[in-house]
């Protein structure tokens, strides 16, 4: 019996990849922002028709930390949402910032807005970010999160690591926000091994951030101010190369095969994620919201049984984690941690295996 998991990796023909492996087998620059490292950072650009600029860096986490490098050290307090991966926070407390959690829109799964203004009614001398994360690809409320932004004063920086190729209102998530991070991990829709990147339209901002990458390296023999190494690799650049030719068919069938799930399944005691309108969506994940544990739990079990193996992304509620001290309850956040798991999707998949996932699902009773 084939096994079916949450994701897979799409991989290009193994000639594709190898034909990189040419130039930088010939004249050994493997790293230090070889000519790939550049290329595909040119090529994102063009691809996702970006106002804003990018340096590639070696995962996502890293582009967090260093994000958080550049806030003020007198501030030391960062609100965003519980319902996420757990990198978003951690990445956060290694940089010795207090994670103020704000509940989330229960439609998108989004922070919610209001729910920050709350916070920053109260507090907003000791906040030095706001950091809503593009859940699912689904976007944040990024109107509202723009007018938050100009009147406290504060920058918002989206997590993005979901949103490669979304859209929202005719443009790329990552030109929203005074800072957006990608992760280019294995798992996700677009992908060098391992990767990420820092994209913002402010050229100064980013020019420090690329320094603070590689060091705090201004030339040869200067350094401007600490840094540390998160530099893209040659090897992973070749990947990103071979994968991007693709992602207008990778997403296409993606979509494919989240139809293929709109059909089959029943939504009888769950549901689906609401997306955002005005999304020109990516179709990363296909979640699914029980009504009730117990369920969950047993759908769980039931499709684990026939080889099938989705995953509860995101639990538990970040506000939950144990080294994390005085965190308020968050009532939706909780409660859709509890109830969700996400189906297999990914490239390979086919009708009859989509079919088998949702008919394991709709006989449970």
């Amino acid at each position: 019996m084939k096994k079916i998991f949450v994701t897979e990796t799409f991989l290009p023909e193994k000639e594709e990849l190898f034909q990189f492996f040419e130039r930088f087998w010939k004249d050994k620059w493997i790293t230090n922002r070889g000519a790939y490292v550049r290329e595909l950072e040119n090529k994102i650009l063009s691809y996702l028709n970006l106002k804003s600029d990018l340096f590639l860096t070696t995962n996502g986490t890293l582009a967090l930390q260093l994000t958080f490098n550049t806030l003020p050290e007198n501030k030391r307090k960062i609100i965003t949402t519980p319902y996420t991966y757990v990198a978003t926070v951690s990445a956060m407390v290694w940089e010795k910032f207090q994670p103020v959690f704000a509940d989330i829109e229960p439609e998108y799964l989004t922070l919610d807005p209001e729910k920050v203004r709350e916070i920053l009614s109260k507090q907003h001398e000791d906040i030095a970010a706001i950091v809503p994360v593009h859940v699912y690809g689904n976007p944040a409320d990024v109107n509202a999160f723009d007018d938050i932004s100009k009147e406290y004063d504060i920058p918002v920086i989206y997590d993005a690591a979901h949103a490669f190729g979304v859209k929202y209102n005719g443009k790329s998530l990552f030109d929203y926000g005074d800072i957006s991070i990608a992760s280019f991990h294995a798992t996700k829709i677009f992908h060098t091994i391992e990767g990420g990147a820092v994209f913002s339209k402010d050229k100064a901002l980013l020019k420090r951030m690329f320094q603070m990458h590689n060091f705090g390296h201004v030339s040869d023999v200067e350094f401007d101010e600490v840094g540390i190494n998160a530099k893209m690799n040659e090897f992973q650049a070749a990947m990103g190369l071979s994968v991007l030719p693709y992602m207008d068919e990778i997403i296409q069938n993606r979509k494919l095969i989240s139809e293929w799930y709109d059909e089959f399944l029943n939504f009888n005691g769950y549901k689906r994620l609401r997306i955002r309108p005005g999304t020109d969506w990516n179709y990363s994940y296909y979640p699914i919201f029980f009504e009730d544990v117990e369920t969950l739990k047993h759908v769980i079990k039931k499709l684990n049984e026939n080889g099938i193996f989705p995953r509860r992304y995101f639990f538990p509620s970040l506000n939950k984690l144990p080294y994390l001290k005085n965190n308020k309850k968050m009532k939706v956040s909780e409660y859709i941690s509890e109830r969700v798991i996400c189906l297999p999707l990914s490239h390979g998949l086919n009708r009859e295996e989509v079919l088998d996932v949702a008919m394991n699902i709709n006989q449970i009773k």
